[in-house]
């Protein structure tokens, strides 16, 4: 059973940065797509990015120029780096795992952006 466990949210004031992780116990973890998701108070889960096992990301029209996802397959572990965030990035940020049939989720974490 795949495992997702994300970690380093936080509340930022709007234009600072934070950097957050998830790590996965799992086993094939290069092969799966990883991304991250997001949901804010009110609206539905958005895809943000997603990166592939060969590290090709795809970013959202409203994340591009400030967020870089990355892997690091070794430690079976994404990051997403936040830049110049803004009060519309506030959410909880999901990790989520690809891998044919296979999809799993971690439980969030949550981003807070003040003005």
């Amino acid at each position: 059973q795949v495992r997702l466990v994300e970690s380093g949210g936080g509340l930022v004031q709007a234009g600072g940065s934070l950097r957050s992780s998830c790590t996965a116990r799992a086993t094939s973890f290069s092969r799966y797509v990883m991304g991250w998701h997001r949901q804010a108070p009110g609206k539905e889960r958005e895809l943000v990015v997603s990166i592939t096992f060969d590290g090709t990301p795809n970013y959202s029209d409203s994340v591009k120029g400030r967020i870089t996802i990355s892997r690091d397959n070794a430690k079976n572990t994404i990051y997403l780096q936040m830049d110049t965030l803004t009060h519309n990035d506030t959410a909880v940020y999901y990790c989520n795992g690809r891998w044919g049939s296979v999809e799993c989720w971690g439980r969030g974490t949550q981003v807070t952006v003040s003005s």
